[in-house]
């Protein structure tokens, strides 16, 4: 078999990835770690106003521009080096929500969630993805973002509909506050595609305070990120970012 043949026959699965669910965000030089490094914003601040993304004081592109509450935007392709990334509200005059520095690198994918602080002092926390996974592996990759003040740390289960949550180990345990499960600079968990049962819990316990039927689909890319219901503990609400949707946060329903 001559080197052209078995390079065809490496790459193809790939392109049946793709075909099978797969994004323009889960192609092959995302999988082998030399695509362009990508950037997304998520506005988790509640009663915020409408948010702009800038880098190295110039702004970015038009879905992280005028951003409102709950709004995810989809992976952009920057060019690689170090930058301060700002996050300014969507007023005159802007107001600074945050900044964070990093060095953005090929093969991975970063996120900048625009979350509250101390009473009503904001920031920006920084989730690098590296993105890192099997060329023909076809699981879904899940993250969890804590970004509710009122649930400062939370056990989430992604178990088969109807599981008895007793016996049931979290798949991401003690999501403290403004904190990410696998935590930044750490793969999202790879998980089978199929139907499950979304329950969120006080750390710790079995009491539920956030369940949802929840459909992942193969090679999906999931950022579920809580935020407060209102001010009352433990009240929450999730949002799922998919990366490459089109209209990439979708709000669960609670289904309690």
């Amino acid at each position: 078999m001559n080197p052209s043949t078995k390079l065809l026959l490496a790459i193809a699965p790939v392109f049946l990835i793709a075909a099978c669910g797969g994004s323009d965000d889960d192609s092959l030089d995302d999988r082998l770690n030399i695509a362009d490094p990508k950037v997304r914003l998520v506005h988790a601040v509640p009663l915020a106003p409408n948010v702009s993304l800038f880098r190295a004081d110039v702004a970015q592109a038009a879905d992280v521009t005028n951003m409102a509450y709950k709004g995810a935007s989809n992976y952009f392709d920057v060019s690689t080096s170090t930058a301060v990334w700002d996050v300014r509200t969507a007023t005159t005059p802007a107001l600074p929500v945050g900044s964070v520095t990093f060095d953005a690198n090929r093969g991975r994918k970063y996120t900048l969630l625009a979350v509250p602080d101390a009473g009503s002092v904001t920031e920006v926390v920084l989730i690098d993805d590296p993105y890192t996974r099997g060329i023909v592996t076809d699981n879904a990759r899940v993250r969890m973002f804590n970004g509710s003040f009122n649930a400062a740390s939370v056990d989430v289960y992604l178990t088969a509909p109807g599981a008895d949550l007793a016996t049931a180990t979290p798949n991401f345990g003690a999501v403290g506050y403004k904190q990410a499960a696998p935590a930044t600079g750490v793969n999202s968990s790879e998980i089978e595609g199929g139907t499950y049962s979304l329950r969120i819990t006080t750390a710790g316990t079995k009491t539920v305070i956030f369940t949802s039927p929840v459909n992942l689909a193969k090679n999906a890319d999931w950022l579920m990120t809580s935020v407060p219901g209102s001010v009352t503990p433990g009240d929450v609400k999730v949002l799922v970012i998919r990366s490459d949707e089109g209209a990439p946060s979708t709000e669960l329903v609670n289904t309690p």
